[in-house]
C-alpha cells in the first residue's frame, strides 16, 4: 500500500517539521519553566519498543521531579508531579519533544502509543500487531478513551488502527486528537495521576 509504505513517512517528516518551527516558543517557555522546577532537568529520555520491537529512545518534557523519602525510594507519582508539570500533562505539551523523534523516523504522528519494552513478553499473539507500524504521538486509542479505558481496550484500537490505516483515518485521528485535548480528556484512569501499568492479560 503506497501511502503505508511511503507517503506516510513523507507527510510525518513535513509535518513534524512545521510543527517544530511553529510550536518552537512554546517549546522554549516549557523547557525553561521545568528546567527551574525539575532541577535542571527539563527532559527525560526512555527506552521504548518501535516497529518490529526495536528498541528506541523516546524523548518527553519531564513532568516529574524525582523526590525520594527517607529510604531513599521515589515518593509516588502524585508527590512528584509538579504544578508545571500537571499544566504540561493536562494541554499534552509533554508530547511536544516526540516531535524530534518523527523526525528522526523512530515514531509516526500516527500510531499506537510506544509502551514500556518490559511489556513486550506480555502481549498476546493478537496485541503484539500492534508493533507491525511505527508508534505514534496520538492514536486511535488515544481518541477513543486514552488513558481512561482498560489496557485490553487500548490494544484492541491499536491492532484495529494497525489493520485498517489509511489517510483518511490518519487524518480523523489527527482533528479528533485536538478536541480531545481541548476538552482534556482521558489524561489519566479515575483515582490516579497518570495511568496503571500493565501486568498482563487475565488467564
Amino acid at each position: 500500500m503506497l501511502y503505508k509504505k511511503i507517503i506516510k513517512r513523507f507527510l510525518d517528516f513535513i509535518v513534524a517539521f512545521l510543527g517544530v518551527v511553529v510550536l518552537l516558543p512554546i517549546f522554549l517557555i516549557v523547557t525553561i519553566g521545568l528546567f527551574f522546577a525539575n532541577q535542571g532537568k527539563p527532559f527525560f529520555f526512555q527506552k521504548r519498543p518501535g516497529k518490529d520491537e526495536q528498541i528506541f529512545k523516546v524523548i518527553k518534557f519531564k513532568t516529574m521531579n524525582d523526590k525520594k523519602d527517607v529510604q531513599g525510594s521515589l515518593l509516588s507519582d502524585a508527590n512528584r508531579l509538579t504544578t508545571i508539570g500537571k499544566f504540561v500533562r493536562k494541554t499534552s505539551l509533554d508530547e511536544i519533544p516526540q516531535l524530534l523523534n518523527v523526525l528522526k523516523g523512530d515514531m509516526s504522528l500516527i500510531g499506537p502509543r510506544p509502551l514500556l519494552p518490559e511489556y513486550l513478553p506480555l502481549y498476546n499473539e493478537e496485541q503484539k500487531k500492534r508493533h507491525n507500524v511505527r508508534p505514534g504521538i496520538t492514536g486511535w486509542a488515544q481518541v477513543n478513551g486514552r488513558n481512561a479505558i482498560s489496557w485490553q481496550q487500548k490494544f484492541a484500537y491499536d491492532v484495529w488502527y494497525v489493520e485498517n490505516l489509511s489517510f483518511v483515518l490518519d487524518v480523523k485521528i489527527f482533528f479528533l486528537t485536538f478536541l480531545k485535548v481541548f476538552k482534556s480528556e482521558g489524561i489519566s484512569k479515575e483515582g490516579e495521576v497518570t495511568t496503571t501499568k500493565f501486568l498482563g492479560n487475565e488467564k
